[in-house]
């Protein structure tokens, strides 16, 4: 049996897919085009992001806040707030990205944008749930006025007077990326050590961690790249994975990051944006009734018309896949009862 990719086959198939859906896709689809494809992303990305910090709404309570505005289950209010917050923020974050707002030269980022997520994102907590610690000055938006203690990990962030002027370096270092890149620098790597940086300066007195994947998020999209989800349960490795960037080694968090992609592209965006002759990764053909498991095992069998990439992925159509499940229930007649 087959173990778990390596990490330099994980990053192989990133580029590999990235390259696909460049040239053959036509990169990420408009929120206009795929409304969708977008909000199914920022469902998830609410989800998860705040569970990371400890909130308990479940996907069906998140999906029915933010489409609906109603709060259903009995948890805290302040739980919901950061849920809608957190949800407005994305949803900026994707339209900004893909060009709903005016963008001065070609900055991947800037520092006005930063706080203007921080603002999003905790602006309607804060209202309920304020931060016990912080001045009016530190509302959201603002950069915290307090030193903060030492990690239970190790790291201490930097004295609250130095805030400012590094957050200005990171966002240098931030539109140096595409240079870099065409320098030939590991794609994933270089955005993990662009996440560490920042949750290592820890501008805010809260909710850094949540301003910072969202952050990440308009970066990537902006260069053309899938947002990341770092999903709850993964919440140890990815805490492990910082601590080992904190060092310097950004390997396990780079893995992290570019399977996020992997796993949007495959889940959301490729199913989307393919036509059903077009060949994607078997993962973006899953459906309720046919898991990737089973997939795999019909194209190893040649039941399913499907192709074996060099790095071992398989890849097949939408059109293939009708194909094999008729060729499963010959007899079957379809109804409308």
């Amino acid at each position: 049996m087959r173990g778990r990719p390596s990490r330099a086959t994980v990053y192989a198939r990133l580029d590999s897919q990235l390259t696909e859906l460049r040239n053959r896709f036509g990169g990420l689809p408009s929120p206009e085009e795929s409304a969708y494809v977008w909000a199914d992303i920022w469902h998830l990305e609410a989800h998860h992001s705040t569970a990371l910090e400890g909130n308990t709404l479940v996907l069906r309570e998140v999906e029915t806040l933010l489409d609906q505005g109603k709060a259903v289950g009995a948890k805290p209010l302040r739980e919901y707030m950061e849920v809608k917050g957190y949800g407005d923020a994305a949803s900026w974050v994707y339209r900004e990205a893909l060009g709903a707002g005016d963008r001065t030269a070609n900055a991947l980022i800037t520092l006005q944008e930063v706080r203007h997520i921080h603002y999003l994102a905790m602006t309607l907590v804060w209202q309920v749930s304020p931060h016990p610690d912080a001045t009016d000055a530190e509302s959201p938006g603002n950069f915290r006025r307090h030193d903060i203690h030492p990690f239970e990990e190790g790291m201490t962030p930097p004295s609250w007077p130095l805030v400012p002027s590094l957050l200005d370096e990171w966002v240098t270092t931030i539109n140096e990326i595409p240079t870099r890149l065409s320098g030939g620098a590991n794609l994933p790597e270089l955005l993990a050590e662009a996440h560490n940086h920042f949750e290592r300066i820890h501008p805010f007195i809260d909710g850094n961690g949540r301003a910072g994947r969202l952050a990440l998020n308009l970066v990537l999209v902006r260069l053309g790249y899938p947002p990341v989800v770092v999903l709850k349960e993964q919440r140890a490795a990815y805490l492990r994975a910082m601590q080992r960037a904190d060092g310097g080694d950004f390997g396990p968090l780079g893995e992290i990051l570019a399977r996020g992609m992997i796993d949007n592209l495959n889940r959301f965006i490729l199913p989307n944006v393919a036509g059903p002759a077009k060949l994607v990764p078997l993962a973006s053909l899953v459906e309720h009734d046919l898991s990737l498991v089973a997939l795999r095992a019909a194209a190893k069998r040649g039941r399913l018309d499907a192709h074996q990439r060099s790095d071992g992925q398989w890849l097949s159509t939408r059109k293939a896949v009708e194909a094999y499940k008729k060729s499963r229930h010959p007899g079957a007649r379809r109804t409308t009862e």
